[in-house]
């Protein structure tokens, strides 16, 4: 997964749990794309500082997702409503009953590893 992408998702995840001075910094870097220049001179801090803090929070949301599992769990839920979306879509154009059976099936137990997860 792209830095950027994964950054994003665990500060949608976990980013409440940052100060609210890291979490403006942190979304200044992540959401708004500031430099760390425009950042430093905006809140009074060096580059250097601003750096920091983002390799600080990067270091305490990763933390939070090795405990948690809640980005892993989003993303696996994520591939298996696409992955019934895909079933679905066939069953539309299944001539089969017992193929169409077997489909039913499989989006029964996806449906319930979906709802499990959570």
């Amino acid at each position: 997964m792209e830095k950027i992408v994964r950054q994003s998702l665990l500060y949608d995840f976990y980013g409440e749990l940052l100060t609210e001075h890291q979490k403006q910094v942190y979304e200044d870097v992540i959401n708004r794309d500031l430099s760390y220049s425009e950042i430093a001179r905006m809140n009074n801090i060096s580059r250097q500082g601003v750096y920091d803090m983002i390799k600080r929070c990067d270091k305490i949301l990763e933390e939070y997702e090795e405990k948690l599992r809640l980005v892993e769990k989003f993303m696996k839920a994520q591939e298996q409503v696409r992955q019934i979306k895909r079933y679905a879509d066939e069953m539309k154009q299944l001539n089969s009953d017992r193929k169409l059976t077997m489909q039913i099936e499989e989006i029964v137990r996806l449906s319930d590893s979906i709802i499990d997860a959570f």
